[in-house]
């Protein structure tokens, strides 16, 4: 398994513990009966939990820019020694960005996202034009 992959499928596993985490809090703030229901009507959360589910969201999107680069990189053999540190400091920008936004740490929460964003794009440009 390439070093990009490796890092696509420890994205993932990190998606599915910000939902984790989101859900916690959620059930904290409202009861694991709401959270379990239809969620027919929204409660007020804490901004903590407000903070956990957006960030959940905003790795979603970037996860699809992420996917789209990983599968460039992979069927196009392009990996090299940039791919492979892009995809890393993807990871790790999407690592601190949890925290970043949880504890609303300003500016640093945009600086982070941008590291990811545009190690990603990197990753994309480099696989187009190679």
């Amino acid at each position: 398994m390439s070093a990009e992959t490796t890092a696509l499928g420890l994205a993932a596993v990190l998606q599915a513990v910000q939902i984790g985490l989101a859900g916690i809090s959620m059930n904290r703030d409202v009861g694991a009966k709401w959270n379990a229901g239809p969620r027919d009507a929204q409660p007020e959360f804490s901004p903590l939990t407000g903070r956990l589910r957006r960030a959940v969201t905003n790795h979603f999107e970037g996860l699809i820019f992420f996917t789209i680069a990983v599968v460039m990189v992979s069927i196009e053999d392009r990996s090299n020694a940039l791919t492979v540190l892009c995809a890393w400091l993807y990871l790790a920008a999407r690592i601190l960005y949890i925290p970043a936004y949880a504890f609303a740490w300003s500016p640093w929460r945009s600086v982070i996202w941008m590291v990811g964003f545009f190690a990603t794009m990197a990753m994309i440009i480099f696989a187009l034009l190679t």
